[in-house]
């Protein structure tokens, strides 16, 4: 499942995330409500998972713009607020389950999975293949393929690939690649993306006579057209 996860804490973060991409998940992680509340805006998540307490709009204002605008995935709130008004307050303003911290992993992780088999009974089937021309990449096998022939890419590279092939035609920044790829929410000085950027090119562009992913000078990486 893709998951919107809002939590300010980097630690927590950090241990959360890996947790729910061990199990399989894939995460986009934002340490403030406004750019969380644009992101489960604008995509298509399975589920939300949002800290109460956050910088600029916290996660029970952010679920009450949520509800209003229509937006009816299934949410799960995060809070060290366990008082009976607090989950009430929760559960009424729109989230479908409440989870007080501290808690174990394995009990976030069934909460997940239950509050996906609630929401699967009215959302579409999940997408598991991206293709463009001749490029396949199967979002359950984990495989990539251009042509006829096979392409082996690491966890990053795919994942990489992966934001690549749903945006296609926009200008993904370096930026929004460090978030959706490696759930940095800041820039520090690291060539991490041009690195994987380069290699990704190597194996599904430079064997091809035509190339998918193009550099804007001084934006980005543009998949397709």
């Amino acid at each position: 499942m893709r998951i919107l996860f809002l939590e300010d804490d980097s630690e927590i973060s950090q241990w959360i995330c890996q947790s729910l991409e061990a199990a399989g998940h894939i995460v986009d992680w934002f340490e403030n409500g406004p750019d969380a509340l644009f992101a489960a805006t604008t995509r298509d998540y399975d589920i939300l998972v949002l800290d109460r307490m956050v910088p600029g709009l916290d996660g029970l204002s952010l679920i009450k713009a949520l509800r209003s605008a229509k937006i009816k995935t299934p949410t799960l709130m995060l809070t060290a607020l366990g008082e009976v008004k607090d989950r009430v307050d929760g559960l009424e303003a729109g989230a479908d389950d409440y989870l007080v911290k501290p808690f174990a992993s394995s009990e976030l992780l069934a909460r997940i999975v239950a509050l996906g088999r609630r929401g699967g009974q009215t959302t579409e089937p999940e997408v598991t293949k991206l293709s463009y021309e001749d490029l396949e990449l199967d979002l359950l096998s984990h495989t990539c393929q251009r042509g006829n022939q096979k392409i082996d890419l690491n966890a990053k590279e795919f994942r990489l690939l992966e934001a690549f092939m749903q945006n296609r035609g926009r200008v993904l920044t370096r930026t929004m690649l460090l978030e959706r790829v490696w759930n940095i929410n800041f820039n520090p000085e690291t060539s991490i993306v041009e690195t994987h950027v380069s290699r990704l090119r190597s194996k599904i562009d430079k064997p091809f006579p035509t190339s998918l992913i193009r550099t804007i000078r001084g934006a980005g990486y543009v998949f397709g057209s």
